[in-house]
Order: structure tokens, then sequence, then C-alpha cells
């Protein structure tokens, strides 16, 4: 067992990390050095409850200032690693100093894709990844406010959800033919997308929105590729996030879409694990590799390594799931929905509850829940044993779903 780990990142995989090589039982020294100025915490909350005001920093942490002096795990925030020498086993910090480490955890995350439009660098103009992007949204943050948000992934819509419910004159600008299109089948995001027009939110979808941002200094508007102006106070863009490899990449380390691990986050250094959003893992469930942007994906991961760092291999091989809330809503998905043939609706659209189960054949594949916990519940379990329902009987609701379930998995 290593006497001394480096954990470069202090995001959610790398405070979970830190908790699981206690629980693990290793009892060397423990450096995690993390570029905010906060304790790890969870981002989904972000643009939900924190953006609201609903939710403290604090809640938010995977665990408290005290949690990490008593396991002794060395903490240096506001700082990031520059560089890494594999040869002699350093990294060096970006204050000048140099650690040594017997093992090396790469937990570097993604960062934004960032608007490359004229204007793009006008105050006013935001990305919502951090605490302290949702601190300079705040300050604009009022009824009346005029929002363009460009992009209606899972932050556009949830942050959109949120401003209008707090007054904001809410515009959504979205290149794709409808809402979550990487995510949702169409018949779900016509739901999403209703609710949100209902709400008040402006949707304009089929739109490229990146020609340029005007303002005498200050964001005053979104002018399309189509021409026409869209009055904005703020703009939030919601494009996408890329895997943070730079270090890795610069050491040597194989990286294609993230940084390659096997399925017990080993990469091809033999002295260097990666977790969470920086990697790109193998899923032996599914037969393919992924890389994921998703807190489960995070947690597990970081379990995973550890485990591995203290010599005990528990391979990581797991249905990736997620989950979006927006006003009263909630949507869980289990799954990976992009090679289905066709969609069963269960449930009614009038009553805000129903799941989508996205089949190849006779294969359940992936399920998106709204305010149905049960059927995403029960959905891990069909999915992960590769369950095949007829459609037919499926789609046939006067079954009920835990009695098609079980029979399922029996």
């Amino acid at each position: 067992m290593p006497d001394s780990i480096i954990i470069a990142g202090a995001g959610h995989a790398a405070g979970q990390i830190a908790v699981s090589l206690r629980q693990e039982g290793f009892s060397g020294r423990i450096v995690m050095v993390g570029e905010e100025p906060y304790l790890p915490y969870q981002r989904p909350p972000l643009s939900k409850k924190y953006l609201s005001g609903e939710l403290e920093l604090e809640r938010m942490y995977v665990r408290h200032q005290k949690f990490y002096d008593e396991h002794k795990i060395d903490i240096r925030l506001s700082t990031r690693v520059e560089k890494i020498n594999r040869n002699d086993q350093t990294v060096v910090l970006s204050d000048g100093q140099e650690e040594q480490y017997g093992f090396l955890v790469l937990a570097t995350g993604s960062h934004v894709r960032k608007l490359q439009i004229p204007g793009h660098d006008l105050e006013g103009v935001h990305y919502l990844r951090s605490v302290e992007d949702v601190h300079r949204i705040q300050q604009g943050f009022r009824p009346g406010a005029r929002l363009v948000i460009i992009g209606a992934g899972y932050i556009g819509m949830e942050t959109a959800a949120v401003a209008v419910t707090h007054g904001l004159d809410v515009t959504v600008v979205e290149t794709a033919d409808y809402i979550m299109a990487r995510a949702l089948a169409p018949e779900v995001a016509a739901f999403f997308d209703k609710v949100h027009r209902d709400a008040g939110v402006k949707i304009m979808c089929g739109r490229d929105p990146n020609a340029e941002i005007l303002g005498d200094g200050k964001v005053e508007i979104l002018r399309g590729a189509d021409g026409q102006d869209r009055p904005a106070d703020l703009i939030i863009a919601g494009i996408g996030i890329l895997p943070t490899t730079d270090i890795a990449a610069e050491a040597g380390i194989e990286c294609a879409d993230g940084i390659i691990v096997d399925e017990c986050c080993r990469t091809s250094d033999p002295h260097i694990v990666a977790i969470g959003d920086c990697t790109n893992h193998p899923n032996h469930l599914l037969g393919r590799r992924l890389r994921l942007e998703s807190v489960h994906n995070a947690q597990e991961q970081a379990k995973t390594a550890a485990a591995t760092l203290c010599g005990k291999l528990k391979p990581y091989n797991q249905i990736p799931w997620f989950w979006s809330d927006q006003y009263d809503l909630k949507l869980q998905i289990v799954g990976l929905s992009g090679d289905h043939d066709q969609v069963i609706i269960r449930g009614d659209f009038a009553d805000r509850s129903f799941a989508a189960f996205y089949m190849k054949g006779d294969l359940l594949i992936a399920v998106d829940a709204v305010n149905s916990a049960r059927e995403f519940m029960l959905s891990k379990k069909l999915i992960a044993q590769g369950a095949r329902i007829e459609p037919e009987i499926l789609a046939d609701t006067s079954i009920d779903f835990k009695e098609l379930a079980n029979a399922a998995l029996a």
C-alpha cells in the first residue's frame, strides 16, 4: 500500500475518494489539491436550489472541514496541479511547491465549453459550473430582468425553471429541433416543452444563436445567425462541458475523449488512477466505453479507485443514471437511450407522472421516469439484468408495472 496519495482536483469525485480511502483502511498521507476556494461539493444543486437561494453552500459539501481534520486529509484550496513528473513521481503545484506521491489520483473533472462569438467576453455573459458562477449570476437575478439562455440541455432548462419562477423574462435558444434532445425522446421533450411554456418561458428551437453578442461593455442584445435580435440583461450559456485532461495528456498518459482508464480506474501509468468526469471507462454491461458527467459516476468510480489503491480490485460496472429537477417534476433517467427503436409511454402526461421506456426490439435499454420513483428503481434492475419484455405487454397499462417487472426478473 502506498504511503502518500495526491488527489489532483477537489470536486465531488475527489471528496468521495478521500472518504473511501480512509474507509478502505488507507492510513498514509492524503493531499487534495483543488482550484476553487471551497471544500468538495455537489454540483447538481447549483442550477437548482443553490441558484434559487433555497440551499446554503455548507449543505452541498461532500464532507465538512471537521471530517478532513479528523481523518488527517490535507486540503490545498485555490491551488492547481500544474505538472506531473512521472519519472520521479512528483507533481508541481501552482504555488510553486512540489509534492511526492506513491499514487496520484486524477480527479480533474470537466470545464465548460465556451462561446466563440464576438461579444462573448462582455459583462453579463455567464456559465453555470461553479459556486462563483452562481454568485455572479445572482447579481443580475431580479424580477423583470431579461435572461437569454443558450442551450436547452439539463443546465439550461433547470436554470430556466428557477429563473421564470423568480420573475425573470426568460428566453431559451437551442440549435436542436427540441429541448434536451441529447437525452429525451421527442414525446417526453414535448411534455417538458409545454410545462416550460406554460410557466412563461419562451423557447426557440432549431435556431443558431452563434452570431454575436452586442453591448457597450455589457450585454444588451444576442443577435442570432437568423438576424433576429434578442434583448438581454444577462446571458447564460449551457453548451456542454469538456473533460479536463491537459495535465494528463502533457504527461503522456493515454487520453481519448477523456483519460483512458480500465474497470478499476487504472490509467496507462501504473502509479496513476483517474475518476469522475475526466475519465473514459469501459462498461461491460453496455459493451462500450463511456465518458459520463454524473454524480453517480463520480461517486462509484471514486469508491472503485480507492479500493484499487488499497489492493482490493472492485471493478466499476454499473448502468448509468441521472436526474433533473424542473418545477415540481423530478426526471430520473436510467440507461442510455441512443440506440432505441421504439418508445413506450406508461402513465398520463396530464397527471405529471409517467415513464417512457426505450426498447431495442424486446430489450429494455433506458427509461425516463417523471415523478415515478417506482418505475425508476425497478428499471435499474431490469436494465442491469438485460431484461427482455414484449413491447405489447409493456404497453398494456392494465398490467401492474411491479408485477410485470418481477416476471421479467424471474
